[in-house]
């Protein structure tokens, strides 16, 4: 039987990574011979669907029953169409996870245990980000102003600019 385990690392004594998404390595782990394949989780930055294209690479490679941290309702949906078991709720080391589960420990899931999107933001934080903005300025008398701003943001990384021109105007004759 191939086992799927989410890894922080590539080995049996990495811990299982908490996110089935994005977590850093997947292993897969045949029982019977305690073989194994490391792969680094190519969708662990992806901006989307992360939890979607693991859940995918999880069923290509042959694995019967995913073990996890935790899994999200797309990669639940997914996995289950594939006709992988899901379980979630491990921790410890990989080889831990691997002997509680042939030992009976660990039994399947019945529906997902977070909530959609879950893994994206880390902290929970939001975080800062450059911003743009562009200053107008206004002359007195005749004359034509000139002004420039800048302005810093905050919030996930996108920024919202805002800025302030002072102008400097020139008296005509």
């Amino acid at each position: 039987m191939k086992i799927a385990v989410s890894s922080t690392g590539p080995s049996l004594v990495d811990t299982v990574d908490p996110r089935l998404g994005r977590c850093v390595f997947l292993l897969i782990v045949d029982t019977d011979t305690m073989a194994f394949e490391a792969i680094e989780n190519e969708n662990q930055g992806r901006g989307g669907g992360a939890g979607i294209q693991t859940a995918r690479t999880i069923a290509e490679r042959g694995a019967t029953v995913v073990v996890t941290g935790n899994c999200g309702p797309k990669a639940y949906e997914t996995l289950r169409a594939a006709g992988v078991q899901v379980v979630t709720g491990v921790s410890g080391t990989v080889q831990e996870a691997l002997d509680q589960y042939k030992n009976g420990e660990l039994t399947p899931s019945d529906g997902p245990n977070v909530k959609s999107h879950a893994g994206m933001g880390g902290s929970g934080i939001s975080g800062g980000g450059p911003g743009c903005g562009m200053g107008q300025g206004t002359g007195g008398g005749r004359g034509r102003g000139t002004g420039g701003g800048g302005g810093r943001g905050t919030g996930r990384g996108r920024g919202a600019g805002g800025g302030g021109g002072r102008g400097m105007g020139k008296r005509g004759s």
